[in-house]
């Protein structure tokens, strides 16, 4: 393969490796919506910010909140997400578990060897 002449082929290459991780036997497959989710999740954490299920629920961008607790009981059981007690015990924050660190960690590989890939 030539080297990407073009930041676009870079991301395209990127989508490529991504989509290859994505098929690999490890946590259950998500869809868009927690897909995103998770991105937003992912980020909460790295910011250090709380996030409940009733903020998560509060997001409009991810539609009614009925459909977005049904998505967060899905990826808890699907192994992304788990629920950690507060100080007020009728609140539960949302966090990632390890095994989907994991998944990010091997998101940010298919990044550098999407740019380093020749």
């Amino acid at each position: 393969m030539t080297s990407p002449k073009r930041p676009a082929d870079i991301y395209m290459r990127f989508l490529q490796l991504a989509d290859a991780l994505r098929g690999l036997p490890s946590l259950e497959a998500l869809d868009p919506l927690e897909e995103r989710i998770l991105g937003i999740v992912a980020l909460a954490g790295q910011q250090d910010e709380r996030l409940s299920v009733r903020d998560m629920m509060g997001k409009k961008e991810l539609g009614a909140p009925a459909t977005v607790h049904s998505r967060l009981t899905s990826m808890r059981e699907k192994g992304w997400l788990t629920l950690t007690d507060t100080e007020d015990t009728r609140r539960k924050q949302v966090e990632l578990t390890q095994e989907a660190l994991k998944y990010f960690d091997k998101l940010s590989k298919c990044m550098v060897k999407a740019t380093t890939t020749s």
